[in-house]
């Protein structure tokens, strides 16, 4: 998977080479292609990756089930870093107002 590439992109690109590859009669079975995709997820995706491989059993899962749980992640993953982008800019807010409220009470100081 390619930086900031989303699964859908990379799913894509997987599946032209796969369709070239097959074309030229070389074929995968579907635990090959879940493997493939799972091996080229980024290091950030490697909980989603263990977890998929506890719980379901790759055996038994198929390729549109991966895409769908991996779409998920990523959502989930845009989400979570949203909200950590959020929080920063409240936090520098709130730091802007507590300074402004120092500097408010150092004048009135000053003048008395």
């Amino acid at each position: 998977m390619k930086d900031n590439e989303t699964i859908v992109e990379m799913i894509t690109r997987f599946t032209y080479i796969v369709n070239g590859l097959e074309a030229l009669k070389k074929t995968y079975k579907e635990l090959e292609k879940v493997m493939k995709i799972l091996r080229s997820l980024p290091s950030k995706w490697d909980a989603k990756v263990i977890a998929i491989q506890e719980a379901k059993g790759l055996t038994k899962l198929s390729l549109e089930e991966l895409i769908g749980s991996l779409m998920t992640y990523e959502i989930t993953l845009a989400k979570k870093q949203q909200e950590g982008e959020d929080k920063k800019k409240k936090s520098i807010a709130l730091k802007l107002r507590l300074r402004k409220k120092k500097k408010l009470k150092k004048k009135k100081k000053v003048k008395t």
